[in-house]
């Protein structure tokens, strides 16, 4: 999923969603939040996207599906391009043919349990 990290990483909502099916279904587990509906979770990327948080992507498998350990960038390591980013989490995507019906964050404890670091280096 190209696209996905492509839009993800870039904080592009409209590309985002465009990978949606129309009842997409988003859960962070433990933290009881749930969205469903392209419109509701576009709602909720458009939030995080405008607060500036960015990640890099490191793209894994999970439970057969397409997975990506999410590293966060530094404030610093944005302006400049440097810094070490550190593991965030999780994304697990669910897909019905090429489009996501679920997307699942979980903790960066198990990055590891996926073969991935818990920071990358900076670059």
């Amino acid at each position: 999923m190209t696209e996905f990290a492509r839009a993800y990483g870039s904080g592009d909502v409209d590309g985002l969603v465009a990978l949606f099916t129309d009842d997409v279904f988003v859960s962070m587990p433990p933290i009881p939040l749930e969205h469903q509906g392209r419109d509701v979770v576009a709602g909720l990327f458009a939030g995080i996207f405008r607060s500036g948080r960015r990640v890099d992507l490191a793209p894994t498998r999970a439970n057969g599906q397409p997975a990506f350990g999410t590293y966060l960038r530094s404030p610093a390591g944005i302006r400049h391009g440097t810094g070490i980013r550190h593991g965030s989490g999780l994304f697990v995507l669910t897909l019905t043919g090429l489009r996501i019906r679920a997307f699942t964050r979980v903790d960066n404890s198990v990055l590891p349990w996926f073969g991935l670091p818990r920071s990358l280096p900076g670059r």
